[in-house]
């Protein structure tokens, strides 16, 4: 399925189905603690790609940190996934913007890879069943209400 493009607020983002793979993976975060597939079961999962030296990342951030506590890490969990930075620059970015997200270390690149992330940044989203559901590339203000939209969806009835 083809993805399509949206542009609210002046930016612009392309919305596509993401049929995965998840595969086994675990990557540390800023904390030392190390986040698996067992970690986010039963929750909605937005994972956000992201770089400090991308502007589009950066201003995109903001939002996301309200969309998770909006939401709950209970209910939604947002995970930010620095790509190749070393860890005093993710860490000296969270602070400076606020961010209390779990800021995960993607040190050499191979999740992204692994995940098919090469466009800064993406988010990848994951229903509360554990499927994949959407690959968002762009920067997206996740208060808007398209995008409240493709996290709706992620809360699906549990059988």
């Amino acid at each position: 399925m083809a993805g399509h493009a949206l542009a609210e607020s002046g930016a612009l983002y392309d919305v596509s189905r993401w049929n995965g793979p998840i595969g086994p993976w675990r990557l540390i975060d800023t904390t030392g603690k190390s986040w698996s597939a067992s970690d986010i079961a039963g929750r909605a999962v937005l994972i956000n790609f992201w770089a400090s030296w991308c502007e589009p990342c950066r201003a995109e951030m903001p939002s996301l940190q309200q969309l998770a506590e909006l939401y709950g890490q209970q209910k939604l969990l947002v995970l930010a996934v620095n790509f190749k930075e070393p860890v005093a620059r993710a860490l000296q970015f969270s602070s400076t913007a606020g961010i209390t997200l779990p800021v995960l270390l993607d040190i050499d690149g191979k999740a992204a890879r692994a995940w098919g992330v090469n466009i800064f940044p993406t988010t990848l989203t994951i229903d509360n069943r554990g499927r994949p559901r959407r690959r968002v590339r762009g920067e997206v203000d996740w208060s808007a209400d398209r995008a409240q939209q493709l996290v709706s969806e992620l809360f699906v009835a549990k059988s």
